[in-house]
């Protein structure tokens, strides 16, 4: 092989290895948690569209549709990194990056889906970036297609090996995590997260100077008056606005909120219980069956054994709520509204269950069972 030849194999090498360990990185992540994967292809089902042309009719594919594409992304990162089937990992390659490059690139115009999900819950990245970051991929991609045919030896038996084993693995592994909650989890509700704060009330005046115009937001504690700054206390130079007093308390999972009957957010109540609180989620209250009855029977068994408040966080109109409790013997059990964004977040179970002490994520699993009750 002369000089040209092979610096070019030693580019398609870097390129391998470079394009090889984001694919198998972006996988993984999706992977374990297949089902978040899921609810994003769902996603842009609903918003999408072409030519008029709507996509709900394809919502039932979307498990089958993000379990082969996580697998496929997985299985090109392998054959990449292992140098098998060079031209098949080639191909497929652009073929990805390609759907990829289109989908971010519409996705940046239109901001339709904020978020493609392409790292899952480990890295977020604005639709700009996420673009920018398939362009830069693009490179290397073109490169390995190029030069795909550089020292390529014909094993087949090594390779066959390979590519099973990386379907195998990768199917297994997103099977585990569909029937049990992420291994690894990003999302804030991972168990030890705290996801509330107790801080100390601040009250805001919003003054205007009467002569320059000047806005100020002028903070004080409790401590009321005295601590207002004495440049800010007198009215013949500055007129009130405004006036408000932050929550004492910091929610962390961003724009989460739960609210009663009567429409009041009742979320910093029940995370900072000291007590501790057993919360079920249910996304789709239709879904559940007879078996996950029974384990949200369990686990409010298992609450009052411990001390423990139990309810139901759900998405679904109050009168059904009323009638699905009484048909499956819980009509006592407090339940509360949330969005089913936000409840997917929290859990991908369906039921799910998340125990909760002092603002603490203390357990959380898809039964009453290793939950962890103190």
């Amino acid at each position: 092989m002369n000089g040209r030849n092979s610096l070019a194999y030693s580019l398609n090498v870097i390129a391998r290895w470079v394009v090889g360990l984001v694919f198998l990185f972006s996988s993984f992540v999706k992977g374990v948690d297949p089902m978040g994967t899921t609810f994003k292809v769902q996603e842009y089902m609903q918003v999408w569209s072409l030519g008029g042309i709507t996509f709900d009719w394809a919502l039932p594919l979307a498990g089958t549709l993000s379990t082969a594409l996580i697998c496929a992304e997985f299985v090109v990162g392998v054959l990449l990194i292992a140098n098998a089937y060079r031209r098949l990992s080639a191909w497929s390659l652009l073929v990805l990056m390609s759907f990829f490059t289109v989908t971010t690139f519409f996705d940046a115009l239109t901001n339709k889906v904020s978020d493609c999900g392409c790292f899952g819950d480990a890295i977020k990245l604005t639709n700009w970036q996420t673009f920018w970051k398939n362009i830069a991929l693009d490179v290397p991609t073109v490169w390995i297609v190029l030069t795909r045919n550089l020292r390529r030896k014909r094993r087949f038996e090594r390779d066959g090996l390979i590519l099973i084993g990386a379907v195998a693995a990768m199917l297994l592994f997103e099977l585990y995590n569909t029937r049990h909650e992420p291994v690894i989890d990003f999302r804030p509700w991972k168990k030890g997260n705290v996801v509330a704060v107790e801080k100390e009330a601040m009250n805001h005046m919003i003054l205007k100077h009467k002569t320059t115009g000047e806005v100020k937001d002028v903070a004080y504690a409790n401590g009321g008056w005295n601590e207002v700054p004495e440049e800010y206390r007198d009215f013949d130079v500055w007129e009130v606005l405004s006036s408000r007093t932050d929550s004492p308390v910091e929610i962390v999972p961003e724009g989460f909120g739960m609210t009663d009957l009567d429409g009041e957010d009742c979320a910093a109540e029940v995370l900072l219980s000291p007590d501790g609180v057993l919360v079920m989620t249910a996304y789709r209250l239709e879904k559940i069956d007879e078996r996950g009855a029974a384990s949200m029977r369990a686990a409010m068994a298992a609450a009052e054994e411990n001390g423990y408040r139990a309810l139901l966080l759900i998405s679904a109109l109050p009168e059904e709520v009323q009638a699905w409790l009484y048909e499956h013997s819980m009509a006592g059990l407090d339940y509360y509204f949330a969005d089913d964004t936000a409840i997917k977040a929290m859990l991908r179970g369906n039921p799910g269950f998340m125990l909760l002490k002092q603002g603490v994520v203390t357990g959380k699993g898809r039964s009453v069972r290793g939950l962890g009750f103190e």
